[in-house]
C-alpha cells in the first residue's frame, strides 16, 4: 500500500502537493497551533475503548494487527470519556470548548498542517447542533398550544468494505489499518450510538455485514430494520431501521430501479420506502398525530448517466407518491434521505426541490452537476420522453394506475383492441372533408380476405386512464426541502458530505416535506408545515476535512460525514384541547 508520504513525494504529485501545503498553512492559524500543543502536553497519550468481547482498541490511534484481529461480539460498550465520541457531542451550551484528546500520527503519514505534535481530529472534526427551534419563524409556529412529536433522523453512508477492497486507489491517504472493517465497524456503531437517532438510513451496507453484525447490533439498540440489497452481482445496499417505541410500522416498499430491457434502468441501484406511525404516550389516540413518510435510496454514481439517475428518482417519488398519498389526496410527511450523487443547484437537485425540471436537449452530465464534460465534442443528451410510457409512470411521477385523468371518459386502449376497427365501415368510407390527392386518399381500402368479418364487439379487459406524456418536462407534487443550506456562514465556505480524492463535495442530503411560500427567481420558498425542523448536526468544510487528511481517517471511519436532524410533528388532538 503507497503511504502518504511516498504519494507526496513522488514526482508527478510533487507540484500538486507542495500548492496544497500552502493553502492549508495559510489555513492554520499559530493560535491553533499553540493551543493544541500546549492541551495536547498535558493529557496522557493514549486513551482506549472497550469493545465487547475483544482487545481493546485505540478510537483514534491506528491499532496493530493483533490489537484488531480478536474482533468478535459487536456489542459497544461507550464510555463517556471515549475519545471516538467526543467531537460528537452536543454543543448545548454555545460557550463551550471541546475537550483535547490526543492521537498517535499515522506512521510514515506526512501532516496536512504545521503542528508539531500529533493531529488532534475529535478538536478539527468537532461538529456543532444547530437548535433552530429558537428561530422566530419556527416560535411563530410551535407555541405552547401546539404540542410535537420529537424524533431525530440519521442518513449515513457507512462505506461497504468491499468497494473499499475494490477500490483502494481511492484511499492511497489512508493507513491500512484504520481501514479494517475490524477497526471501521465499531467506530460506526459508536458514532450512531452516541448519535442516537430514531430514524436510521443507511446506505452501501454490505450484506453479510448487516445480517451477521449490523441488524443483531441494533436490534440490541431497539431497532426495526429492514434492509434491500443491489440487484444483480452487487454485495451491498439500503437499509432504513427505526425505534421500536417510537415508532410502528405500516407499510414497507422496497424498490428495484433495475427494469429488463430498458437502457434507461439498466443499474441495480435500490431504495426502501416505509409508511410509520408514531407511537405516542399511554392515554393519547394513535390518529393524533399524522403517520411519515421515510424513503432511503443511494442513486447511481456515473457523472456522465445524469439520464439514469433522473430516471431512478423519478420511480422513488411515483413510490412515494403512492405511499405517502392519503384517501383525500393529500400526502402525509415524507422525509427522503440519501447518497444522490449529485451537488446541490444541479438539475436533478433543483427538480426534487422546486418540483419541475425542464430537461429535453440537456447534456446527461449537467443533470448531477458531479464533473464538468462540456470540453468533449459529442455528449448524450436527454431527450424526450425520457421512459417509455410501458413504464407505467407518468410525467409528474405517478404510477398511472394512480393518476386521475382531467377528462374521466378518456381511456388508453390495447392494441388487440383497437385493431379490430380496422376495417370497420367507419374506417372504410372516405370522409367528405378530405383533400382528394390522386394515389394518397383516392383509393378506398378494402377488406382483405383473411381479415373477419365484425362480429360481436369484444371489449377491452383493461383500458387505462389516459395520461398525455408532457414534452420534456418532469414534475412531482411532494413539497420538498433540503435541511442543510449547503454553505457555512460562519467560514464563508460551502458545507461538505464526502471527499473522493481530497475534493470535497455535497451529495447526500435529508429533504423533508414543508409548505410552498412562493417561486423566486425559479427558486421554491418555503415554511414548516405540520411537519418542522427543530435542529441538525453542522457539516464541514473541505479545508476543516484536509486538516484532518480526508476521509476516511482514524476518526471518522467512512468516506461521508452522517447527516443528522431533529423534527416535530404536530400533535393535533392536544392542539385542538
Amino acid at each position: 500500500m503507497t503511504s502518504l508520504s511516498d504519494l507526496n513525494t513522488s514526482p508527478e504529485l510533487t507540484q500538486c502537493a507542495d500548492q496544497q501545503h500552502l493553502e492549508l498553512n495559510a489555513l492554520a492559524s499559530s493560535e491553533l497551533q499553540d493551543h493544541a500543543v500546549a492541551e495536547l502536553a498535558r493529557l496522557p497519550s493514549e486513551e482506549t475503548v472497550t469493545v465487547a468481547g475483544s482487545a481493546p482498541w485505540a478510537a483514534v490511534v491506528p491499532q496493530t494487527d493483533h490489537q484488531t484481529a480478536g474482533y468478535a461480539g459487536i456489542s459497544v460498550e461507550v464510555l463517556n470519556d471515549d475519545p471516538a465520541v467526543l467531537a460528537w457531542s452536543l454543543s448545548c451550551d454555545a460557550e463551550a470548548v471541546p475537550p483535547v484528546l490526543p492521537a498517535q500520527p499515522i506512521q510514515e503519514a506526512v501532516p496536512f498542517y504545521p503542528v508539531s505534535s500529533e493531529v488532534p481530529y475529535h478538536e478539527i472534526l468537532w461538529r456543532d447542533w444547530e437548535d433552530l427551534s429558537v428561530q422566530p419563524c419556527v416560535l411563530e409556529q410551535v407555541s405552547e398550544n401546539a404540542p410535537l412529536f420529537e424524533f431525530r433522523v440519521m442518513s449515513y453512508n457507512i462505506l461497504a468494505q468491499d468497494l473499499v477492497e475494490q477500490g483502494l486507489d481511492l484511499y492511497v491517504h489512508c493507513h491500512p489499518d484504520i481501514l479494517n472493517w475490524n477497526y471501521r465497524l465499531p467506530n460506526l456503531l459508536q458514532e450512531i450510538q452516541h448519535w442516537d437517532p430514531d430514524v436510521l438510513c443507511l446506505q452501501e451496507v454490505q450484506e453479510n455485514h448487516y445480517w451477521e453484525q449490523l441488524e443483531p447490533t441494533f436490534k440490541e439498540m431497539g431497532f426495526a430494520c429492514f434492509y434491500k440489497r443491489r440487484t444483480g452481482t452487487k454485495t451491498d445496499g439500503c437499509a432504513v431501521c427505526y425505534k421500536r417505541n417510537r415508532f410502528q410500522l405500516i407499510s414497507l416498499s422496497p424498490i428495484e430501479y433495475f427494469r429488463p430491457g430498458l437502457d434507461i434502468l439498466n443499474r441495480d441501484n435500490v431504495g426502501l420506502v416505509l409508511l410509520l406511525q408514531p407511537v405516542l404516550p399511554e392515554g393519547l389516540d394513535l390518529n393524533a398525530v399524522s403517520p411519515l413518510c421515510v424513503a432511503n435510496t443511494h442513486v447511481l454514481f456515473n457523472p456522465r448517466r445524469g439520464d439514469i439517475k433522473l430516471a431512478q428518482v423519478a420511480l422513488l417519488l411515483a413510490e412515494i407518491d403512492k405511499i405517502a398519498r392519503t384517501t383525500e389526496g393529500s400526502y402525509y410527511p415524507v422525509i427522503l434521505c440519501g447518497d444522490l450523487n449529485s451537488v446541490p443547484d444541479s438539475p436533478l437537485y433543483k427538480f426534487i426541490r422546486n418540483g419541475e425540471l425542464s430537461y429535453h436537449g440537456m447534456p446527461a452530465w449537467k443533470v448531477s452537476g458531479q464533473e464538468d464534460f462540456s470540453q468533449q465534442l459529442y455528449s448524450r443528451k436527454l431527450l424526450a420522453p425520457l421512459w417509455p410510457s410501458s413504464l407505467g409512470v407518468t410525467d409528474k411521477c405517478q404510477y398511472v394506475t394512480l393518476c386521475k385523468p382531467k377528462k374521466p371518459g378518456r381511456r388508453e386502449y390495447s392494441r388487440d383492441f383497437l385493431l379490430q376497427f380496422r376495417f370497420c365501415d367507419a374506417a372504410c368510407e372516405r370522409p367528405p372533408q378530405l383533400v382528394l390527392l390522386e394515389g394518397v386518399t383516392d383509393a378506398k381500402p378494402d377488406r382483405p380476405a383473411h381479415w373477419p368479418k365484425p362480429a360481436a364487439m369484444v371489449k377491452d379487459p383493461d383500458p387505462q386512464p389516459f395520461v398525455p406524456r408532457c414534452s420534456g418536462v418532469i414534475q412531482h407534487g411532494l413539497n420538498l426541502t433540503s435541511v442543510y443550506s449547503h454553505f457555512l456562514p460562519q467560514r464563508g465556505r460551502p458545507e461538505v458530505t464526502t471527499m473522493p480524492m481530497g475534493l470535497g463535495a455535497t451529495v447526500d442530503y435529508i429533504f423533508y416535506s414543508a409548505e410552498p411560500v412562493e417561486n423566486k427567481a425559479g427558486r421554491r420558498l418555503y415554511k414548516d408545515g405540520a411537519l418542522k425542523l427543530l435542529g441538525r448536526l453542522s457539516l464541514l468544510s473541505e479545508d476543516v476535512l484536509l486538516m484532518a487528511n480526508g476521509l476516511p481517517n482514524p476518526f471518522c471511519s467512512s468516506d461521508h460525514l452522517c447527516l443528522l436532524a431533529s423534527f416535530g410533528l404536530e400533535i393535533s388532538s392536544l392542539r385542538e384541547s
